[in-house]
């Protein structure tokens, strides 16, 4: 079976080094591996999209010479295919209506939904004001990271009846990421570390849907000096496309890569193709980073 790896940024903003890193280490595993690498834009959430940003996320990769393999797949184009199984879901009752308020959840002792709407019979009228939720009736607990291990979710989270369409009528993010992961042909998830916890979940409705489920393989997050995750919402600065070959060196050895002592001589392709030809997953650090300085 052909590799098939896939980085799928939100417009929300221009990459950063954070992005870089996540895009570049996607690249790398599948061009190692003689697969394809594909670019998802995932446009689901327009409250939190910044005008252009697609495009100029796009040129970016362009000029890092991150070249993707066919055609780049738009979430925002994918809404009835989401609606038809969000609607599936609800005939065959493996989900349902919720009405309860955050305030609701966030006063329970875990702070973790406790199932309170499963059982109970909603107004139809009042349901487009209303999230719905997966019914979770085969919790997944473990699942192995290739470059973290085994790792073990907790019980109440994997037991969790989790929000796959949210009340203000945008599909959830674990819902559509694993719809279109299947939809792409995705083999194995390179991505950010941040989404460690919400793995499992996922893993549970590829079982639910009956889809293979790809391998994971969760990459180190930069951190900025107070600690925080670099990202669009703190502020991380841009990726300086006049600095785009120092930035891959960085993002490189970020990863725990070698580099080529003349890279300065080399050209960004040379740069990659010999960091292909050089990538070790399993020289991937499995703590995150802080930056000394703030890279961009």
């Amino acid at each position: 079976m052909q590799y098939i790896g896939r980085f799928a940024p939100s417009p929300s903003g221009p990459l950063h080094f954070g992005s870089l890193v996540t895009a570049l280490g996607s690249y790398l595993q599948a061009k190692s591996c003689f697969g394809k690498w594909l670019v998802r834009i995932e446009d689901i959430d327009p409250p939190r999209e910044v005008k252009g940003a697609s495009s100029l996320i796009l040129k970016t990769l362009e000029a890092l010479h991150l070249y993707w393999d066919d055609e780049i797949l738009y979430q925002s184009n994918c809404s009835e295919r989401y609606q038809a199984v969000l609607q599936s879901l609800l005939n065959k009752q493996q989900a349902y209506y919720c009405n309860c308020t955050r305030q609701r959840i966030h006063n329970l002792a875990n702070k973790i939904y406790d199932g309170f709407c499963r059982n109970r019979r909603l107004s139809v009228k009042d349901k487009d004001q209303m999230a719905i939720r997966i019914k979770q009736n085969h919790p997944v607990l473990t699942f192995t990271d290739k470059i973290r291990g085994e790792q073990t979710a907790q019980l109440a989270d994997a037991l969790e009846d989790f929000i796959i369409h949210r009340k203000d009528g945008l599909f959830a993010y674990n819902l559509v990421v694993v719809l279109d992961d299947h939809e792409q042909g995705i083999t194995e998830i390179v991505r950010g570390a941040d989404l460690l916890p919400v793995t499992t979940k996922q893993i549970s409705l590829y079982q639910l849907f009956g889809f293979s489920v790809p391998t994971y393989c969760h990459l180190p997050l930069a951190l900025d000096k107070n600690g925080n995750k670099l990202s669009k919402q703190n502020h991380a600065r841009p990726i300086d496309l006049n600095n785009l070959k120092a930035l891959t060196v960085q993002a490189l050895q970020f990863l725990g890569q070698k580099v080529p002592k003349d890279w300065q001589d080399a050209t960004q392709q040379q740069l990659l193709d010999w960091a292909i030809q050089h990538w070790q997953i399993t020289n991937v650090p499995k703590q995150n980073t802080q930056l000394a300085t703030d890279i961009g």
